[in-house]
């Protein structure tokens, strides 16, 4: 049987403090707290695409915090969150290129037969199982925008 996302992050966090590896083991233990509060919040077992929307939001956070910290001059700070998005990013699957990307979103725009700004829901209705954790869901929104013609 093939192991679980979760699975193979809780058998990496035991080889990470094997090999003392302290700051890869810290952004695992984030990871797994994370997961661990959805299932709980929630009162599910998250399976492997609800695992990548929580690393997915993880990355997204870091992104946020990086802009943030360079905006004060605290190049540290964004240092240590480019570290954790490093190792989150290893859990997650390789991303798209940006021909990829727009092959997938003219791919949804003919299938939903998206004409203007009101069928971008149904658009990204298609498009998100596809590309969660493999692209930047905000870059896509305005590339669909772009496309739709607003």
């Amino acid at each position: 049987m093939a192991t679980t996302l979760k699975e193979q992050i809780t058998a990496e966090m035991k080889d990470a403090m094997r090999a003392k590896e302290k700051e890869r083991l810290g952004t695992i233990r984030l990871i797994l707290a994370a997961i661990k509060q959805r299932e709980v919040d929630e009162r599910i077992e998250l399976d492997d695409t609800q695992v990548l929307v929580v690393l997915d939001k993880m990355v997204k956070q870091r992104r946020d915090s990086i802009k943030q910290y360079r905006d004060a001059g605290r190049e540290e700070l964004a240092a240590v969150e480019e570290n954790e998005i490093a190792v989150i990013q290893h859990y997650l699957p390789t991303a798209l290129s940006e021909e990829e990307i727009n092959q997938l979103i003219d791919e949804a725009v003919a299938a939903s037969g998206a004409a203007g700004m009101q069928d971008m829901g149904k658009v990204m209705g298609q498009l998100k199982p596809k590309l969660q954790g493999r692209a930047d869901m905000g870059q896509v929104s305005g590339k669909i925008k772009a496309r739709l013609g607003v």
